[in-house]
Formats: structure tokens, C-alpha cells, sequence
């Protein structure tokens, strides 16, 4: 059975930097890509950004460009989102999330992806 568990969310001011973690167990076979995203207030749950098996990154989500950078360990079973100049905008549950299959890399969707963790909580405060 695939657990994702995200951690790193918090409390920042605009500007500040956060790091969060998805550690994967279960995982005993290869997978197509461990991804990010995020419910913010009043959207549906959107893409941030994504790793392929491969090591390739998939383009980011525009409203974080320049901004948050995804990577993994070398052993593939760990995510980060480096979060970088942090904008209230930015306030949402981040959630991890892996893809078996095939899977959408220019219009990433949530239902490509069938392993989901909880969820960690950032706010950003002006």
C-alpha cells in the first residue's frame, strides 16, 4: 500500500521561503510522476508541479514560475517544493500526489494521479 505523508507547511510572512516534504513508502515499484498541488480558497485543487520517474520536470504551474522548485531524493521516494517568495495568493493544503500511469504533461490533472497524502497547511500573511 502507497502512503504519501507531506510535511514542512506553516505559518510565513509574504516573502519568506518555506520547504516541504513528501516522504513515500510502499512504493516498491517505479512510477510515472510524483507531483504537486494545491487547494487554495474558493479554487479547485490545481497543479504546482511535478517530477517525472525519469528525473525530467514537468513546466510549472504560471502562478508559481520562478518561484517553487520540485525535486526529489535520489532514492525517488521523497518530494520537496522549495517555496520561494511566498505570496498570500500562495495560502492553501499543498498535497502530494504519485501517478502510475499514464498521464497529461502539458495540462496536468488531479485524476491522473491515484495516490494522494493528506495534505499540509501553508499560510502566507501579508
Amino acid at each position: 500500500q502507497v502512503q504519501l505523508v507531506e510535511s514542512g507547511g506553516g505559518v510565513v510572512q509574504a516573502g519568506e521561503s518555506l520547504r516541504l516534504a513528501c516522504a513515500a513508502s510502499g512504493l516498491t515499484f517505479s512510477y510515472t510522476a510524483m507531483a504537486w498541488f494545491r487547494q487554495t480558497v474558493g479554487k479547485e485543487r490545481e497543479f504546482v508541479g511535478a517530477i517525472m520517474w525519469s528525473g525530467r520536470t514537468l513546466d510549472y504551474a504560471d502562478s508559481v514560475k520562478g518561484r517553487f522548485i520540485v525535486s526529489r531524493n535520489n532514492a525517488g521516494n521523497t518530494l520537496y517544493l522549495q517555496m520561494n517568495n511566498l505570496k498570500p495568493e500562495d495560502t492553501g493544503i499543498y498535497y502530494c500526489a504519485v501517478a502510475l500511469g499514464a498521464i497529461a504533461t502539458t495540462h496536468p490533472t488531479a485524476g491522473d494521479y491515484e495516490y494522494w497524502g493528506q495534505g499540509t497547511r501553508v499560510t502566507v500573511s501579508s
